[in-house]
């Protein structure tokens, strides 16, 4: 078999991609054309016409200019490097330049459309670039296997670069690094930017509740007015004025209700809740109340409405809940920043410990400022607060702890004891566990749990007991430990990101073994026993 010399990569739907540049284009010439046509005064068009037609030519060209640079992207490789070609830039990188290839894959969370894989770069001083090409995935049913011919090509593809890598560069890892939203080489851009907004958003409430709560003491403390009261002064005041209702119009829950006023008086009409529109009928006679020449209460002899006035309590709770939101994207940041010298592809722990923390800390913080949304110095809002103050930081102190990253070597040891493990009445122990290859003892990967005791070979079963129905016996004596590692990002989102992965030498086929820590040491004593291997996690090769 000959060795790859080159790789030359073009997009995939090339022809749909030059389809729509063609179409953007095209539109691009409608809208100049509208344009010019509107400036002479033109007269064989309306001018609606011409407005309709230069939007919809300008929607064209603006989508055409996206599949114009997916139509243009190349990607060659050779024996000097990678040379990619974009719309408005050429770059080339030499294999001496670049120490790994990695997979960048985005979860796109339904069904319908395939996950979004894209090949990245790691560079030796430590800078990343996403390649133009290869890519799979977007739109489109996976089907029943999974498998489609983008991403065929794009398996082809990677697989030749990384051969060409390999022989004429160093690659730092001789795995593929797949990097997720779970892993540490994800990028922190997105996190920030939303919890930079939130925050805004948090700063912009908070500083709108002094003036709704001085608003809201303005409109519970006016007084009608009299005859006296300068014309200067009678906005703050209450006025009220006779009037009478010629119809209503009561629309659905979501919509606005209108009350018109017969002569147009005070005002044509009045936007309220769809509970007072059916309160009021045609010819009721209503006193309207007016305080800074807006209507704030419509009152007749069976039905009163009033305007609402936000009071600052709510708006308080509002800050506060957006300062708490943050609180989520902040703690991925803070997981990235602390994961820093783990490898991309590992999978970094859950952030729910923090988002646990956040809700204990709204049990004290949202009453807070809903009964003291203008006091927060007062000696019981201070007492409150300190309590508080402790209470979350026991909690994010736990929380700290429970996210750290744990190697093999710091968690193994203890007996099995991980979540959805039982014993069964004949004396087996079912350890949630999953091997993630097809095999002759996990055929289409149909285990969950592995079944030990009882006198019988660890065996895999699709259940956790009790019995070893469908049970399938593991053939220890083909298995070697090879090494225990912590999940990386191409073992698959179906991996919790607390377990650990084993892997094993099948007669020569690699088979990967996942498993809580203390389930999986376990799990390879009960494998390496018959043969003295060295079992736990002391297994030779840890990463």
């Amino acid at each position: 078999m000959s060795e790859t010399r080159e790789v030359f990569c073009r997009p995939p739907h090339e022809r749909a991609l030059w389809f729509f540049a063609g179409l953007g284009a095209v539109g691009a010439v409608g809208a100049v054309s509208a344009v010019v046509y509107l400036g002479y005064g033109g007269t064989l068009l309306s001018e609606a016409t011409a407005v309709w037609l230069g939007a919809a030519g300008l929607l064209l060209a603006l989508l055409g200019i996206p599949a114009l640079h997916g139509a243009t992207a190349r990607l060659r490789a050779d024996a000097y490097g990678l040379h990619t070609r974009t719309l408005l830039r050429r770059r080339s990188v030499p294999w001496s330049d670049i120490a790994d290839l990695h997979v960048r894959l985005k979860y796109q969370g339904n069904h319908r459309y395939r996950d979004i894989r894209r090949v990245g770069l790691v560079l030796h001083d430590g800078r990343k670039r996403l390649l133009p090409l290869p890519y799979a995935g977007g739109a489109g049913d996976t089907g029943s296997t999974g498998d489609t011919g983008d991403t065929a090509d794009f398996d082809a593809t990677l697989e030749a670069l990384r051969a060409l890598h390999r022989r004429f560069g160093t690659p730092a890892t001789s795995h593929l690094p797949v990097v997720s939203q779970r892993t540490a080489g994800h990028g922190v851009a997105g996190p920030v930017a939303l919890c930079a907004v939130l925050l805004a958003c948090a700063g912009v409430a908070a500083w709108w509740v002094p003036a709704t709560a001085s608003h809201e003491q303005d409109w519970t403390s006016a007084v009608a007015c009299t005859s006296t009261t300068p014309a200067a002064e009678r906005a703050a005041c209450l006025t009220t004025v006779p009037a009478v209702i010629d119809r209503t119009e009561a629309h659905r829950p979501r919509q606005r209700s209108w009350l018109y006023f017969a002569d147009d008086r005070p005002v044509q009409r009045l936007a309220v809740s769809r509970e007072a529109a059916t309160g009021f009928e045609a010819g009721d006679e209503v006193d309207v109340t007016l305080w800074h020449r807006e209507i704030r209460k419509v009152a007749g002899e069976h039905e009163v409405w009033r305007e609402h006035v936000t009071p600052a309590k709510d708006v308080a709770v509002v800050a506060a809940a957006f300062a708490l939101a943050a609180g989520w994207p902040a703690a991925r940041v803070l997981l990235r920043l602390r994961a820093r010298r783990l490898p991309d592809d590992d999978v970094l722990p859950s952030v729910a410990p923090f988002v646990g923390a956040l809700c204990g800390t709204a049990l004290w913080l949202l009453p807070l400022c809903y009964l003291h949304p203008t006091s927060p110095f007062a000696p019981e809002a201070l007492a409150w607060a300190a309590a508080g103050c402790l209470v979350t930081s026991a909690l994010f102190a736990w929380a700290w702890r429970a996210t750290r990253t744990r190697t093999p070597e710091e968690t193994g040891g203890g007996e099995g004891g991980g979540e959805g493990n039982r014993r069964s009445g004949s004396g087996d122990v079912f350890l949630a566990a999953r091997f993630l290859e097809h095999t002759d003892y996990n055929p289409h990967h149909f285990g969950t749990h592995i079944a030990l005791g009882d006198g019988g070979p660890p065996a895999v079963t699709p259940h956790s007991g009790p019995g070893r129905f469908a049970a399938k016996d593991i053939p220890v004596e083909r298995l070697t430990v090879t090494r225990v590692r912590r999940a990386r990002g191409d073992d698959g989102d179906t991996v919790p990101r607390s377990w650990h992965v084993a892997e094993l030498d099948d007669a020569g086929t690699p088979v990967r073994l996942a498993a809580a820590p203390a389930d999986l040491t376990r799990l390879v004593r009960a494998l390496t026993a018959d043969r003295g291997q060295v079992a736990g996690t002391g297994a030779p090769g840890f990463d």
